[in-house]
């Protein structure tokens, strides 16, 4: 690769096909005529790793049989316009991506034991939920299609992965581009933010996600600090009605969540959900002891006020029986709403048909 800082870590690189919505494989047949197809793929752990897929033995993947062929996927994470950098010139508009490449050389997977695991990887890649009977060679439901599909494995011999995220770029105008990606605020932007933040983590942080002496913000958390969160969050006062498992979905699901983080690990949390124009409510607002009494608060807080899901709402609001003087600084007052009277149902229960329906259902 001409720019060795763009390459991705190899692990990278195989989760990063193996994740992959489709992969694109390329050939030359026998007759030197290149072909190029889109794919549903699975990837076996090796060594080496390896890709598998199926078709229809009379099918034009029988030619690739015996012979070399790649493997490419993509994930395009942002575009970046030419104003976040430049008020005139449209050259530095470009895209941030990550790709991979793979080769290998094709081949028949025979055996039908080899050949259902190779069909039972496809469905848990994209079925995931289950909800089948797994497949299994001599299984009554699947042995007469077992023996009828053709399934091609392609050992993998060379890989290689790149993640283009303006590692290349200037500090200052890395710094342009977060700015910009901050204020734009499309829903994944905070995420492809702190890919950028990580992959040139030599840069100082930059003025929007300034935190005390020790201690990092960011704008975005991967899925397993969900689970991290859910542990510390179980024994809140404000959550004694829910389960790890219940907090762990409330903040994936969230329209913003931001994290601090020292060098022992995730040690702050806040997130919200909103509808971008009237209201956003903030929930879980959390600093571990060890981090408390130094403004990562209150340094949290103002991020999250100021995430692109916030800071168009007309309202925030937030629930608290305690840390009223930190959010009276941010600019929060206490409201008694005598106007309206409050009504709460559980959401989890499915409403019953009604009497129209009922006797709908019961007319011959």
């Amino acid at each position: 690769m001409r720019r060795p800082r763009l390459a991705l870590d190899p692990a990278d690189a195989l989760a990063l096909l193996g994740a992959a919505s489709h992969v694109n494989l390329a050939w030359v047949g026998p007759d030197g005529r290149p072909g190029l197809r889109a794919l549903h793929v699975a990837v076996l752990p090796g060594p080496p790793p390896t890709v598998v897929f199926h078709g229809s033995e009379v099918g034009e993947k029988q030619a690739l049989l015996g012979r070399r062929v790649v493997l490419q996927a993509e994930e395009v994470l942002a575009t970046i316009p030419s104003t976040f950098t430049d008020p005139e010139r449209a050259c530095p508009a470009t895209t941030y991506y990550q790709s991979v490449q793979a080769e290998g050389v094709a081949e028949e997977v025979v055996a039908p034991e080899a050949k259902a695991a190779a069909l039972e990887a496809l469905m848990g890649r994209f079925q995931p939920q289950g909800g089948h009977v797994p497949i299994e060679a001599h299984h009554p439901l699947y042995a007469k299609a077992v023996a009828g599909v053709q399934v091609v494995a392609v050992p993998l011999t060379q890989l290689s992965g790149k993640a283009n995220l303006g590692q290349a770029k200037p500090i200052e105008v890395r710094r342009a581009i977060i700015e910009g990606l901050w204020r734009r605020g499309l829903p994944r932007d905070p995420e492809v933010i702190e890919r950028l933040r990580a992959a040139t983590d030599r840069d100082p942080a930059p003025p929007t996600f300034f935190a005390p002496s020790g201690v990092t913000l960011h704008a975005w958390a991967p899925p397993s600090d969900a689970d991290v969160v859910a542990a510390h969050l179980a024994d809140a006062y404000w959550n004694s009605s829910f389960s790890q498992d219940d907090l762990r979905r409330a903040h994936l699901a969230s329209a913003a969540w931001v994290v601090g983080r020292d060098a022992e690990g995730l040690c702050a949390t806040a997130r919200a959900i909103s509808d971008d124009t009237k209201h956003a409510w903030i929930y879980d607002v959390w600093v571990h002891p060890r981090a408390r009494g130094r403004g990562v608060a209150t340094a949290l807080m103002a991020l999250l006020l100021d995430h692109p899901r916030l800071r168009g709402a007309a309202k925030i609001h937030l629930g608290t029986r305690d840390a009223q003087p930190l959010y009276r600084k941010l600019g929060f007052e206490e409201r008694e709403v005598a106007r309206f009277t409050h009504m709460e149902r559980a959401g989890a229960l499915r409403p019953e048909p009604s009497l129209r329906a009922l006797k709908t259902v019961s007319e011959p």
